[in-house]
């Protein structure tokens, strides 16, 4: 297919970027896909702000402070134009496919805005831009166009080199009453099947070792698809996802260590992804599985499609399924009209639950939702956040104990680089996707895959001393985009 969406004018003198990222690992693989399209344009990047003629933002709408965030960033940004006005600020993603034209009226130094149905435009828009004056370019829906509508079809620059985002699949056909995605994102649309396993072919074939699926809701990948050929008169084809069969055949291409994938939805988890979890040994041993609230009549408030009960259900089924399966999810309190009542049974559900980890969220309403119009159903902030103090305590204590429990095991870990905060130790993570912070007696590439003996635990982390090297990496470059 011809690449008649990118670019390819040529600068005279080499210009550089920056992009920033805010939210989920959506926004992540864009912005690879944004650096990509830059480097194939000729750009180079740039470390810092100071360094770069051009700062992509490609932002997130999910929470409030998202939005604050962003502003006050180009807020600290119009200095850095005034100085040089030829350099350019592009804000990109779902919070620029919600505002629109209100990201330049609140900040009219902005260059380009750009949604989440043209990243494939960025490196034009930036262009035109540059010559003609700022430019708002919001698209309704994807284009229908392989090379355009994916992410993963566009050229790459990628964070890491031993791991790799994959999109099986864009946009949201669920009505989650407080969720912005499917306003934002469009659709659900399936990615073609051979066409992700081939990518993962090539990927492994450059020394990726570690798959990321992605999808907004992947345990119902593949649906669409077989509806579409059941239309074209494939009479025989069953109207099913097609999500465990993608992850066995992710799971078996040679050079794939580990296949991990975000975020399934509860009401569409199958015995199939399940069983296919527990039979390929590439599949790591992690769900994250969203409850947001304990509370039925809550759920059924939140448009969830579950109860309490099923949800609890199908996790004790996951468990027996799957050996050392560790379970992380979201919460989120004080969605409209949530009672105490409603409250104690989340509380209930995340004690017999027991996750290894969870992110607890206090509601914040997004324009655009239905949760958003519920406004004589908003709880008392006071009440909310005392609600999220107690639920903390039980969720952090839970966390704690799963991480003891594993003091005295011996855990591969792929190496992520050294630790932040203890340089002189590096950081792994575990098939679990838990952290672990060890001690080596040299230094480990990135991509590494090692045997540690956990030795400690904490609530974020685990500890712990190199046993063995099992395998080295095989990838011979880096690539980094900088994140926010």
């Amino acid at each position: 297919m011809a690449h008649t969406c990118v670019s390819s004018l040529q600068f005279t003198v080499t210009r550089r970027y920056v992009v920033r990222t805010f939210g989920c690992q959506m926004n992540e693989h864009d912005s690879e896909r944004i650096a990509g399209l830059l480097d194939h344009d000729g750009l180079e990047p740039a470390e810092s702000e100071a360094e770069a003629d051009i700062v992509v933002f490609n932002t997130c709408c999910i929470r409030e402070n998202a939005d604050n965030k962003l502003y006050g960033s180009l807020g600290t940004l119009k200095a850095w134009k005034d100085q040089q006005p030829t350099r350019q600020i592009v804000v990109a993603g779902c919070l620029a496919q919600k505002d629109r034209d209100i990201v330049r009226e609140r900040a009219p130094w902005v260059d380009v805005v750009l949604g989440t149905h043209n990243v494939h435009r960025a490196a034009q828009l930036i262009e035109e831009a540059r010559s003609s004056g700022p430019i708002t370019e919001i698209l309704d829906e994807a284009v229908v166009d392989d090379y355009a509508l994916f992410p993963s079809a566009l050229p790459v620059k990628r964070e890491t080199t031993y791991r790799s985002w994959v999109t099986i699949q864009i946009g949201c056909d669920n009505t989650c009453a407080y969720c912005i995605v499917p306003a934002v994102r469009g659709k659900e649309i399936s990615r073609p099947f051979d066409q992700i396993v081939d990518e993962v072919r090539s990927l492994a074939a450059t020394g990726v070792s570690e798959i990321f699926l992605l999808g907004q809701n992947v345990n119902s990948y593949g649906r669409d698809l077989s509806l579409a050929s059941r239309r074209a008169g494939d009479a025989d084809v069953r109207v099913a996802p097609q999500f465990a069969a993608l992850l066995r055949a992710v799971g078996e291409v040679p050079g794939v260590r580990r296949v991990r994938y975000m975020s399934p939805h509860p009401k569409d988890m199958r015995e199939d992804t399940l069983l296919a979890m527990a039979e390929t040994a590439a599949v790591c041993e992690h769900l994250h599985y969203p409850l947001q609230s304990g509370s039925d009549s809550v759920l059924a408030a939140m448009h969830r499609g579950y109860t309490a009960q099923r949800y609890l259900e199908r996790l004790a089924q996951a468990r027996a399924t799957i050996d050392d399966l560790a379970v992380t999810t979201d919460v989120i309190v004080g969605f409209p009209g949530e009672t105490e009542a409603d409250f104690a049974a989340t509380m209930e559900v995340a004690v017999a639950a027991e996750f290894d980890s969870a992110y607890a969220f206090i509601f914040s309403p997004r324009e655009g939702t239905a949760a958003a119009e519920m406004t004589d159903k908003f709880c008392d902030p006071k009440v909310v956040g005392e609600r999220y103090e107690r639920l903390k305590v039980v969720l952090d204590r839970t966390a704690v104990l799963k991480h003891r429990a594993r003091i005295g095991r011996t855990e591969e870990v792929v190496v992520e680089g050294m630790s932040k905060k203890h340089p002189e130790l590096t950081t792994g993570r575990t098939r679990q996707n838990k952290l672990v912070h060890f001690s080596s007696p040299e230094q480990l590439r990135l991509g590494t895959y090692a045997r540690v003996e956990i030795t400690d635990a904490a609530r974020f982390h685990l500890a712990g001393r190199l046993v063995e090297i099992v395998a080295e990496p095989t990838h011979k470059t880096r690539l980094a985009v900088a994140s926010a």
